[in-house]
């Protein structure tokens, strides 16, 4: 059960201890270097219920894509677990599926054959009918049923990303991991792609776990928010309750004057009790 306390209107969390979907406990990571050991993350514990969306916020260098590269299985803990219903990740699988910043498709294919690739490799025995159907389905549900037949070159950055969305969806993955997939766009395709995710996830439910640098972002997309100290040595320093009720109405949320009590904690967080000291 939840230990909160609440402060205002802003529900901090202190960190759950059953048993959960996905289990991330006493997680440190710690690097070699010619000058000896650095401990990127450190005591890091943190439950996520099925289904949920959880973003993750903090300064670079905080451990954020670390921390998610253990969930996906490329990269392992020093110390402590992480655990998918029970079960130790310790390699990438097609029950995480992840979505990059830099889109990562491969540019002499088109948007079809990019996500038919995905498909084709952890459906191989379906049949090609209907692997071709789960392609265009996806494809369609982020708005490019008309450009399946265009290569990466031809595409805008949001068409690129509605791409690599629909890839990471065609294989109905139990978890997604967002790295920070907007924070290339200008700020009207941003909000549209963000529109169209919560839609997706709406309709789907798979879990999330998306970085993003953009709080603004955060509160209109997830049920949770987790605040990340500085590194070295970064570990959650709170999670903030998003308590704004579904399915959102963007408008709505910031008419809402609960909205800024949740947006000035956060910049507080970020810009006062832990403020990024960049002569480090």
């Amino acid at each position: 059960m939840l230990k909160q306390v609440e402060t205002k209107s802003v529900v901090i969390s202190q960190q759950p201890q059953a048993k959960s979907f996905l289990e991330i406990a006493n997680v440190s990571k710690v690097y070699p270097t010619p000058k000896g050991p650095y401990p990127v993350l450190q005591d890091v514990n943190l439950s996520i219920k099925q289904g949920e969306f959880i973003c993750l916020i903090g300064h670079s260098g905080c451990g954020k894509t670390t921390l998610l590269n253990m969930v996906s299985g490329f990269n392992q803990p020093s110390q402590g677990s992480v655990q998918l219903r029970g079960k130790s990740i310790t390699k990438p699988g097609p029950d995480r599926m992840v979505v990059f910043q830099g889109y990562a498709l491969l540019p002499w294919l088109t948007a079809f054959e990019n996500v038919y690739l995905a498909v084709d490799s952890v459906h191989p025995k379906k049949l090609e009918a209907e692997k071709r159907a789960i392609v265009r389905e996806h494809l369609a549900m982020v708005g490019l049923a008309d450009a399946a037949d265009k290569k990466p070159p031809q595409l805008s950055g949001g068409m690129k990303q509605r791409v690599a969305i629909a890839r990471a969806l065609a294989i109905r993955p139990e978890v997604l991991i967002l790295d920070e997939p907007f924070g290339a766009l200008d700020a009207i395709t941003k909000e549209e792609l963000q529109e169209e995710l919560l839609k997706i996830w709406n309709d789907h439910r798979c879990t999330v776990l998306m970085i993003t640098h953009d709080i603004d972002e955060a509160l209109f997309l997830a049920d949770r928010l987790v605040m990340m100290t500085n590194g070295p040595a970064a570990t959650i320093g709170e999670v903030m309750e998003i308590p704004f009720p579904r399915p959102r109405d963007r408008t709505q949320i910031m008419e809402d004057p609960e909205y800024y009590d949740l947006r000035n904690h956060a910049l507080d967080f970020l810009y006062n009790r832990f403020a990024h000291d960049d002569t480090e």
